[in-house]
């Protein structure tokens, strides 16, 4: 991926545990992640272009179902799988894999590992990366990593966690001397401008909210410890005691609401983003350079498309 600086760093996450998550083997794609590229996926309805080569970064993580279902709107699409480690590598490789008896349809897919590095040139029309954005310890050098492997005019399209994620844990926690539940999730808005920042341009954001229901606390924790982790740098540095679990349990029974049958309710925000790449930008100048394959780029369109800054 790109370097990243100091200003791109998120103050809140802890980059070891950033760094341990995204390695961490699931045994299978949380089901919310899975929920979420359902209704992303949806939206690709309403994108006239037909991507001839897409990315999908790290669907162990951001959902294995989901890829499926991406390939089969573009059946003739081939696909670069991209995963963050060699066990989520493997997993992938074996899910999704074509069998030999299926070689013959047209839905190549091939299988890399992040540690290897980012291909060296712009290789699709669409980068799909669903719930990936928001545990990046450096979320803007990732936007500019997908906009490395764009072509111009392809596009992104993806989803992360919002800022009223887990609110009704926030004055739990506070009241008992905890911290912070999570790290802190970036705004809409603010994605929205990092996004041009990175070179992208016409974005598009919208955000829902999901609510999720639970019976009983032990429920509600066994759930987060399926979706995710505390990366918030200072969440919990030591052991803590035998009691610690249930004064939690008996701390989360606030959260039953009357209006949903006495169950537990926790509050999911979640944003989509979708961001096209534009043409190089060429500033005029006495001396002016570009790379090839941006050279090429500008020959390929015609001189009246061209920007000039």
């Amino acid at each position: 991926m790109s370097e990243a600086t100091s200003v791109d760093l998120v103050p809140t996450i802890d980059p070891i545990a950033s760094e341990r998550w995204s390695q961490l083997n699931h045994p299978e794609t949380p089901w919310l992640h899975e929920e979420i590229g359902r209704r992303m996926e949806e939206r690709l309805q309403w994108i006239r272009l037909q991507p001839k080569q897409w990315v999908d970064w790290a669907p162990v993580n951001g959902g294995l179902r989901t890829h499926v279902a991406v390939r089969a709107r573009y059946p003739k699409a081939n696909c670069l799988v991209l995963e963050t480690s060699e066990l989520r590598l493997q997993k992938a490789k074996v899910v999704l894999t074509n069998p030999w008896w299926k070689l013959w349809q047209r839905r190549a897919v091939s299988i890399a590992s992040l540690a290897k590095g980012l291909p060296q040139q712009e290789v699709a029309d669409m980068v799909w990366a669903n719930m990936a954005l928001h545990t990046a310890v450096a979320p803007q050098s990732l936007l500019r990593a997908w906009h490395s492997l764009l072509s111009t005019d392809g596009f992104l399209m993806f989803s992360s966690l919002g800022p009223d994620t887990l609110r009704e844990l926030q004055p739990i926690y506070q009241e008992m001397g905890w911290g912070d539940p999570s790290h802190a999730f970036t705004d809409m808005h603010d994605w929205g401008d990092m996004l041009v920042q990175a070179g992208f341009a016409e974005p598009v954001m919208d955000m829902e909210r999901i609510t999720l229901t639970y019976v009983t606390p032990s429920d509600l924790l066994k759930d987060l410890r399926l979706l995710g982790r505390n990366l918030h740098h200072q969440r919990h540095q030591n052991l803590r005691g035998r009691g610690w679990r249930q004064n939690l349990e008996n701390a989360l029974l606030a959260l039953a609401k009357p209006d949903h049958q006495g169950r537990l309710v926790l509050t999911v925000e979640v944003i989509y983003g979708h961001a096209l790449k534009p043409l190089p930008r060429v500033r005029l100048a006495d001396q002016s350079s570009v790379t090839l394959a941006q050279m090429k780029t500008l020959l390929s369109k015609s001189s009246g498309n061209t920007r000039l800054e």
